[in-house]
């Protein structure tokens, strides 16, 4: 069976994610392993671990969000779903999606107004642009918002399974 483009898409978007992610997880653990060694007497530890630690969390936090909401581990209230009918699931997890896009996309420009400010601040330790690290807030809503829309498009493959097998 041939995968469809929204399948091919996600399948991309879930792959550069994971990577992204990594790539932060990567910095995050030379930045705390160099503070660990640091703190245990083989050098001194330099003052910019602290900094670039938050940096690397930050951005961790703004590419997993997406991957939370398609695998469904971010906020999830399971309990009530799980009782409904399926067609009623599917209409609430599409409606959640849907309310989720829009939320990011209204929350856009004042993300990228956020990120702009950062322009005039420079990071204590690192002497960084805030820019680049304000920048974590507007990826966190691209990425949660076209996670959303992502997940809008897998539900609308699954409508007809959903409403031919509960009839």
């Amino acid at each position: 069976m041939q995968k469809s483009i929204i399948q091919s898409f996600n399948a991309g978007l879930v792959k550069m994610t994971r990577l992204l992610v990594g790539l932060a997880f990567g910095v995050l653990i030379v930045s705390v392993t160099i503070q660990v060694l640091g703190r245990s007497g083989i050098f001194d530890s330099p003052v910019w671990t602290e900094e670039l630690t938050r940096f690397a969390l930050l951005y961790l936090t703004a590419f997993g969000v997406g991957l939370s909401l398609l695998s469904g581990d971010l906020v999830n209230v399971d309990i009530v779903c799980v009782t409904l009918p399926p067609r009623v699931q599917w209409f609430l997890q599409i409606v959640c999606a849907i309310i989720m896009a829009l939320l990011c996309i209204f929350l856009l420009e004042p993300a990228w107004r956020f990120t702009e400010i950062g322009a005039y601040q420079t990071s204590p330790a690192l002497g960084w642009r805030m820019t680049y690290i304000h920048a974590s807030v507007l990826c966190l809503m691209i990425s949660l918002g076209i996670f959303a829309l992502a997940r809008v498009a897998s539900l609308l493959l699954e409508f007809r399974k959903v409403w031919e097998k509960n009839q």
